[in-house]
């Protein structure tokens, strides 16, 4: 199935919780803010919350820094 990433088409084998894509792709979930069809997730809903063919996932990276 195919999803939007951050802008990009992206192949998944089946639809996943988002907990488990951060997983696939190696992100540590502390450190993101995640937005599913221009939703923003709540990190405690990450493992109910299902990304399913055709939606759009936005993932930001928090950079700390002075």
């Amino acid at each position: 199935m195919e999803i939007r990433l951050n802008g990009e088409v992206y192949e998944l084998p089946e639809p996943l919780a988002v907990h488990a894509l951060l997983d696939r792709l190696g992100i540590d979930p502390r450190r993101v803010a995640v937005e599913v069809n221009l939703t923003v997730i709540k990190r405690g809903q990450y493992d109910g919350t299902i990304v399913r063919e055709g939606d759009e996932v936005e993932i930001v990276n928090f950079v700390g820094g002075g």
